[in-house]
């Protein structure tokens, strides 16, 4: 019995950094539309941005230091 719809979903590997630094970023506090924002800019230190959140900072500073 064929499926009605078959459609393969292909990420890319930029895609798949992209949903996986968004992750990081929403567990340690940034709120989601922040997350993904910060996510996609490539020019900005994942790990930094992590730490200034664990070391205390707000997230919305964080980002206004980031960018």
């Amino acid at each position: 019995m064929p499926a009605a719809h078959d459609t393969d979903i292909v990420e890319t590997e930029a895609e798949r950094v992209e949903r996986w630094r968004t992750s990081e970023l929403m567990r340690v506090g940034f709120p989601g539309d922040d997350a993904v924002a910060l996510a996609a800019r490539f020019d900005v230190d994942l790990h930094d941005a992590i730490s200034l959140v664990q070391r205390g900072c707000p997230p919305p500073l964080a980002i206004r230091i980031l960018s």
